[in-house]
């Protein structure tokens, strides 16, 4: 058990030297004066990945690791540290997960931490013998709560939403392809920064922006 442990540790640590060597190599090029534009934000994508990639490594190794983990009649595990925010499933059947962060930039592939955190929510969600809902033709609608000075990607076509679909693929939507997902990306001023993603039957569409015109909350 304990030489399992020290694996994992090991694990970690050469996780987070390697996430180091990355932030390294970026002050590096910038101690160096010649680095332009397109060399810095492409050092700054890897460098992203990889503390990306090691964060879900960790969260793996952790969970591993966790007392109850495993344990039959064991207590379900409480939710992960308030990474991510939480879901909720309306009466009406209507999903709604809030992350206590915006969408991460994405130009080029979808970011695995927020596969990850999507699919952990959905997992404690089950934990405590709820059912997921589950849509043959759904619309998604993840709408960005903040202001000019909180967000981080300006544009939509940059926003690693992709990621979102992802994890919800045949788990709650049966297919994400465009006759059997819709997808709206919206923006609300807030003060308070969050992204709000719900999922909803196509055939709730124009009820959903009813009530989201007259500011009518959609769940209590």
């Amino acid at each position: 058990m304990h030489s399992d442990i020290k694996g994992d540790i090991k694990v970690m640590q050469e996780i987070t030297f390697e996430a180091y060597k990355a932030s390294g190599a970026l002050m590096a090029m910038l101690s160096g004066g010649g680095a332009g534009l397109n060399g810095i934000a492409a050092t700054l994508e890897r460098m992203s990945s990889q503390y990306e990639s090691g964060a879900v490594a960790l969260r793996n190794i952790c969970e591993k690791h966790f007392p109850m983990a495993g344990l039959k009649g064991a207590k379900p595990m409480p939710p992960r540290i308030d990474l991510s925010g939480k879901l909720k499933v309306s009466e009406y059947g209507w999903m709604h997960i809030e992350l206590n962060a915006l969408l991460p930039n994405c130009r080029y592939q979808a970011p695995s931490y927020l596969t990850d955190t999507i699919i952990r929510l959905l997992d404690d969600y089950e934990s405590r013998e709820r059912s997921l809902p589950r849509f043959d033709k759904a619309m998604l609608v993840i709408d960005e709560h903040c202001d000019i000075e909180s967000r981080s990607v300006y544009d939509p076509d940059n926003k690693g939403w992709k990621a979102i679909p992802n994890a919800l693929k045949n788990r709650v939507i049966k297919d994400d392809d465009q006759f059997s997902l819709s997808v709206a990306l919206l923006s609300t001023r807030s003060k308070k920064v969050a992204c709000h993603i719900y999922l909803l039957p196509q055939d709730d569409i124009s009820d959903f922006f009813c009530l989201r015109a007259d500011n009518y909350p959609f769940f209590t």
